[in-house]
């Protein structure tokens, strides 16, 4: 197949597989080449990324198409978008359902994330279903052979799974169908579009570079009492277009969050409708008005001919996130005030207002009503971007979380390094348990997941080397600032206030024992034993 040249109109996709998955993109491929140029590359991982590297160079791709850990792989290694073919609950069910006329032994094994839906599927309709995750090659090799000592015969998963599994003598059954292929075309037909409209436009590099949320639910990782009640306010918000406005400290993931709830509307409509993101802290007032509105030909010295569109009009129908709206200058404030108000926009330097339909999630790591006191937040705009609010705990309030995330933080390191996942590597993460339980955390999982990537660098440098707390000491001293006596509280601006009493801290989490015994990193036995003076 030519290559595409830069001045054709449809656009280009390369297919990326190295597994049966190639043939089921080739079949779909016949149904969209009179929409866009597709060719298949039939490599992966490294191998793959030196190869598009070098083709890009002069060829032209706008979005790559590709699966499971290959398509984990290729983000952020290759200077073009991915597009990620994800199984849906209708495949799962499709592909369960073949393995259960071969054999009731049945293993599911998925790329980092198992499916918690099955869990319940198993337990309602009495099928034993193991379920099992991978990140690396040779991860997924080591589940199938634990699959297959523990009894199991029949083994759901991508291609890679199921051409292992067919290697060690089980049955594997491929869990992709074509729709959802398809839907995979679908949005790389969309975000070629949309790419194609964000290049017309120019934007300046201050502005996320995204017009797709690229998070889900599924993102939200953690199991303790705090995280689920995100999820839970997740998927309610997501039912409104009412404004959001998510607080929490640096590095909880409030731009999670808001993809989230984008992604999650009714429908799957946010699925295809652009977001976009701006931090109204990284960009200078002078140019963020311009950005924000849209500027008319001429509007200023240096305004750009023919106009400029702002974000308002790129996230029409779909999400506007605010990041650091606690920074945004209060002249500005009252432009913003107005535009949610009226629902439409005036560009900079123009006369004509423009309808919009933009949905705002804004986020802050300060206290914005301390800011409207002292008069540095208008108080009528606060109220109106929170109408429904959400606070992202940070992670010294979610402490049962912090090794499942560290596990899975280090197996995603270890994978983007091309290292082996330790074959202990689950006892050897709960042996430094207390070590990393009893860190307050100040950067929160951001910190967390940079820990893992400082770990998995001297990990895959010295693979006969064991992960144990000492280990980690040695690369990580911050890790010896323990909390004594419970942990100080933080505000929401982060700065670290008197020890809390018991009492506070039972306050704190609604009288549940538990988490507050596992807050202050203790047993709940001796939780109870403090409580009654002994």
């Amino acid at each position: 197949m030519a290559p595409a040249s830069m001045s054709d109109n449809k656009p280009v996709f390369w297919t990326v597989s190295v597994s049966r998955l190639a043939g089921l993109f080739r079949d779909i491929t016949l149904e969209y080449d009179h929409l866009a140029t597709i060719e298949p590359i039939r490599l992966g991982y490294d191998e793959a990324v030196r190869h598009i590297r070098e083709r890009i160079a002069t060829e032209r791709c706008d979005v790559l198409i590709a699966a499971g850990s290959n398509a984990a792989y290729l983000k952020g290694r290759v200077p073009v978008p991915v597009v990620v073919a994800k199984a849906s609950g209708f495949d799962m069910l499709q592909a369960l359902s073949r393995a259960r006329r071969v054999t009731e032994r049945i293993g599911v094994i998925a790329h980092q994330r198992e499916h918690p839906e099955l869990a319940e599927f198993s337990a309602t309709f009495h099928v034993p279903i193991v379920q099992r995750t991978y990140v690396t090659d040779e991860d997924a090799r080591a589940q199938v052979q634990e699959l297959k000592a523990a009894g199991i015969e029949a083994i759901v998963g991508a291609g890679l799974i199921t051409d292992l599994a067919e290697e060690a003598g089980l049955t594997g059954v491929f869990v992709y169908s074509a729709s959802s292929i398809r839907e995979a075309f679908d949005d790389a037909i969309e975000m070629a579009r949309l790419s194609q409209l964000e290049s017309n436009r120019g934007r300046r590099a201050a502005v996320a570079d995204t017009l797709q949320a690229r998070y889900g639910l599924n993102d939200l990782r953690g199991e303790s009492g705090a995280m689920e009640r995100v999820r839970q306010a997740v998927v309610l918000y997501a039912r409104s277009r009412a404004t959001v406005l998510v607080q929490g400290e640096t590095g909880t993931g409030k731009e999670l969050v808001a993809q989230a709830i984008h992604r999650e509307a009714p429908g799957g409509h946010g699925k295809g409708r652009p977001f976009v993101a701006v931090n109204c802290g990284a960009v200078a007032e002078s140019l963020l008005e311009s950005e924000l509105f849209g500027h008319e030909e001429g509007a200023f010295t240096g305004a750009r001919r023919g106009g400029h569109a702002g974000l308002f009009e790129a996230a029409n129908h779909g999400t506007l996130f605010l990041d650091e709206i606690g920074e945004m200058p209060l002249a500005l404030q009252t432009r913003l005030l107005r535009v949610l108000e009226e629902r439409e926009v005036v560009r900079v330097g123009g006369t004509r207002p423009v309808p919009i339909d933009v949905r705002v999630i804004s986020a802050t790591h300060c206290d914005l009503e301390a800011r409207v006191r002292e008069g540095r937040f208008r108080a009528d705009l606060f109220y109106r971007l929170a109408v429904l609010r959400l606070a992202a705990p940070p992670l010294r309030e979610r402490r049962q979380d912090i090794i499942a995330l560290a596990e899975w933080s280090l197996k995603n390191a270890l994978a983007a390094l091309r290292g082996a996942t330790h074959i202990n590597l689950h006892a050897e993460m709960n042996a430094c348990a207390a070590l990393l339980e009893g860190y307050p955390w100040p950067g929160n999982v951001r910190e967390l997941r940079n820990l893992m990537e400082r770990t998995a660098l001297f990990l895959a440098a010295e693979p006969l080397q064991a992960l144990t707390p000492a280990f980690l000491l040695g690369i990580a001293p911050e890790l010896a600032e323990r909390i004594e006596a419970g942990p100080a509280s933080v505000d929401a601006v982060g700065a670290p206030q008197p020890t809390e009493s018991l009492t506070q801290v039972l306050r704190r989490f609604g009288g549940r024992k538990d988490e507050a015994a596992a807050y202050l990193g203790i047993s709940r036995t001796t939780l109870w034993r403090r409580l009654r003076g002994g």
